[in-house]
């Protein structure tokens, strides 16, 4: 993934130093939500969920159907917001070093035709394919597992709400 603009002016300024980021993570299910949109990582050649990070002043939901539009083809409309969590503190190979406030919506196509788009549509993923909820690829990014598994339970108890971390829903 390109560095963003405005995070490559900060790093002209802190380095490699912490830099705490906004980020957002889409689960992207089918209709009848048997199946999910995912993304081989280039990076790491992991099979991952889709996200990426806010832009300045840019709405949640707004910068979640972008990235998933830029990684896929394929527009999507958020249903909810299903956990807000940390990630652990992230070392890239350059060493800069980055951790986020991450937000993780349901997302579906707009339609059928969308869905069918579903490609790789930028140097961020190797490939990008639909899976059976129940039969995700061995190689799956563990973020992206936990993502997961926090959205299934949402998805199965709506009414809890979002996940919000261990201090609030144990």
């Amino acid at each position: 993934m390109p560095i963003p603009p405005y995070v490559a002016a900060l790093r002209t300024r802190i380095g490699t130093d912490l830099l705490w980021l906004p980020g957002v993570t889409a689960v992207v299910l089918d209709d009848d939500g048997g199946q999910i949109l995912l993304g081989r990582r280039a990076d790491s050649g992991e099979w991952a969920l889709l996200s990426g990070i806010l832009d300045p002043g840019e709405e949640p939901a707004v910068g979640i159907v972008r990235e998933v539009r830029e990684e896929t083809g394929v527009d999507v409309v958020v249903e909810a917001l299903a956990a807000v969590t940390v990630t652990e503190r992230l070392r890239y190979p350059n060493g800069d070093e980055s951790q986020y406030l991450d937000l993780c919506f349901v997302c579906r196509p707009v339609d059928a035709e969308s869905a069918q788009r579903a490609h790789a549509a930028d140097d961020e993923s190797l490939e990008v394919a639909w899976f059976a909820v129940d039969e995700i690829p061995d190689v799956f990014a563990a973020t992206s597992a936990v993502r997961l598994d926090r959205t299934l339970d949402f998805m199965l108890a709506p009414a809890r709400g979002p996940w919000f971390g261990r201090a609030q829903n144990g």
